[in-house]
C-alpha cells in the first residue's frame, strides 16, 4: 500500500472513524477515489465497511435503507448530505445479468469481485492509504482500461460490463486492452438479454457525464453493441460515405458540442436524423417516462429556427408550433450543429441572430398559445354555443388570427370575430 493524499468531505472521516473504532475496518471506494486519482473532481463518496447493515444502523442516529438486503445503507451527516455505506461483499453466483452476492470479511475480496482495476481501488481515509492490488493506478496512469482477472470471466458475470466499458474508455480517454476488447466483443450479442433499464442508465451516464459523448458512443459502433441496441443508430453509421460527412459522424460532431449536465438534449441530437417512427422506436423500448418521450420527440421533430429573412409573424408561429418555452433548448441544437460544421447553413452567427429575434419577440408578451388569446371557452359559453370538439377549432383560429397581428387579441374582436363565424356557418 503506498500513502496518498486526498481531501474528502469531514463526514468522510466522521463515518470511518466511527466504523473504526467500533471494530469494524472502513475504506472509501467507487468513483470518488477513482475520478481524483484520474484527475477529476470527485463525485459521491461511497465507503465499504466489514460491518453489516444492522451494526452500521445502531452506530448512526440517521440512516436510510437504501438497500438494506443489498448491503447498503444510507448515513446522513449533520448538513443532511448522505453517504452510501455498504457490507463488503463477493459474489457467489451470476447469470450474465444480476449476480447473487453474499457479505464478506474483507476488503480484499470486495475490490476482487469489481469490474476494472480502475475501479478496484480503496483508500483509506484514516491511514491515508490507497489499497490497489490489482494494478488500477498503474492502468489509469498509463491509459489502458482492464478487468480485473480473466476478461471473459468478468463480462460473463455481467454483460453490463461491455457497455461500462464503453463508458469508462470514452470519459477517460483509455485504450481498452486487447484481451478485454477481445472478450467484450465475443459478448455483444448478450446485450440483447440485459434489462431495458439498464441499458438506458448506461446510455443516460455517457451522455449526461461526457465531455465528449462521441468517445464512448464509438465504441459502442466499432465493437457491435451500437447494432445490436439502436440499429436505427446502426443505419445511420453504414449510410454512403460519398458525401461531406456521414450522418453518424457529424450526430457524435454535434453532440460534442453540447454541453455535459443535460442528458435529454444530447439524447435529442443523437436521434434527430431519424424519422419519427424511429424515434418513438427506441424511446419506448428503453422506457423513459411518458412526458420524457414528448419532450423528446417535441425537440427531435421540431422545424428549424425562423432565418434571418423570416418576418415577425412568421416568427411568432414557429414559437407557437414549437412552444415558447422550448426556443433556448431548440437555439442550443442549431448552434451545436452549426458549430460541428463550419460550411453549414445557417452558421453559428445566423442561428444566434435568429435566436435574438425569437427571444425579442417572445419578450413582448405577443399572444403565442391559446392560453394567451383574450377570450377562453368560458366567454364562448357565455356567448350562447355548445361546448364540444368546435371549441378547440375556434380557439385555434383565433390564435392563428392573432398570430398574424397580436393587436388584434382584444375581447371585444375576438367576440365580434366568432360571431361572424357563427352567423356564416348558419347562413
Amino acid at each position: 500500500m503506498s500513502t496518498v493524499r486526498l481531501s474528502p468531505p469531514p463526514a468522510v472521516h466522521w463515518i470511518t472513524e466511527t466504523l473504526q473504532k467500533a471494530g469494524h475496518d472502513t475504506w472509501a471506494v467507487g468513483g470518488a477515489v477513482r475520478d481524483i486519482l484520474s484527475g477529476y473532481s470527485a463525485g459521491d463518496w461511497d465507503l465499504t465497511t466489514q460491518a453489516r447493515p444492522g451494526q452500521i444502523q445502531q452506530l448512526f442516529k440517521r440512516t436510510v435503507p437504501i438497500g438494506v438486503e443489498h448491503g447498503t445503507v444510507g448515513v446522513l451527516a449533520r448538513d443532511g448530505t448522505l453517504f452510501e455505506v455498504t457490507t463488503f461483499r463477493k459474489d457467489v453466483e451470476t447469470d450474465g445479468r444480476h449476480a447473487v452476492v453474499t457479505f464478506a470479511d474483507t476488503i480484499e475480496e470486495d475490490l476482487a469481485r469489481r469490474d476494472f482495476t480502475m475501479n478496484a481501488l480503496a483508500w483509506h481515509p484514516l491511514e491515508q492509504k490507497l489499497l490497489d492490488p490489482f494494478g488500477g493506478l498503474e492502468d489509469l496512469n498509463a491509459g489502458v482500461l482492464r478487468t480485473v482477472g480473466v476478461p471473459k470471466k468478468r463480462f460473463t458475470e455481467d454483460y453490463l460490463r461491455i457497455l461500462r466499458a464503453f463508458r469508462f474508455a470514452g470519459r477517460f480517454n483509455l485504450t481498452i486492452e486487447e484481451p478485454s476488447w477481445k472478450a467484450l466483443c465475443k459478448g455483444i450479442g448478450h446485450l440483447a438479454d440485459l434489462s431495458c433499464e439498464r441499458v438506458r442508465e448506461e446510455l443516460l451516464k455517457v451522455l449526461d457525464q461526457h465531455r465528449t459523448p462521441s468517445s464512448a458512443l464509438s465504441l459502442y459502433a466499432k465493437a457491435g453493441a451500437l447494432g445490436v441496441l439502436y440499429p436505427e443508430l446502426d443505419e445511420l453509421r453504414i449510410a454512403d460515405k460519398s458525401g461531406a460527412s456521414n450522418p453518424w459522424e457529424s450526430t457524435l460532431a454535434s453532440m460534442d458540442r453540447l454541453p455535459p449536465g443535460n442528458g435529454f438534449l444530447r439524447l435529442a441530437e443523437l436521434l434527430h436524423l431519424l424519422d419519427s417512427d424511429k424515434v418513438t422506436g427506441i424511446l419506448l423500448r428503453l422506457r423513459f417516462s411518458n412526458a420524457q418521450n414528448d419532450e423528446t420527440a417535441r425537440r427531435v421533430s421540431a422545424a428549424p429556427l425562423p432565418g434571418i429573412d423570416a418576418d415577425d409573424a412568421a416568427i411568432r408561429r414557429w414559437l407557437s408550433s414549437t412552444g415558447p418555452e422550448r426556443l433556448n433548448a431548440l437555439a442550443r441544437l442549431e448552434m451545436a450543429r452549426a458549430r460541428a460544421n463550419p460550411s453549414s447553413i445557417p452558421t453559428p452567427s445566423e442561428v444566434v441572430d435568429s435566436w435574438r429575434r425569437a427571444r425579442c419577440m417572445r419578450a413582448t408578451g405577443a399572444p403565442l398559445t391559446i392560453s394567451d388569446l383574450a377570450l377562453d371557452g368560458h366567454d364562448l359559453i357565455r356567448m350562447g354555443l355548445h361546448p364540444g370538439p368546435d371549441f378547440a377549432q375556434i380557439l385555434n383560429d383565433l390564435l392563428d388570427f392573432v398570430l398574424e397581428d397580436p393587436t388584434q387579441n382584444e375581447r371585444g374582436i375576438l367576440e365580434a370575430r366568432v360571431g361572424a363565424s357563427s352567423n356564416s356557418d348558419e347562413e
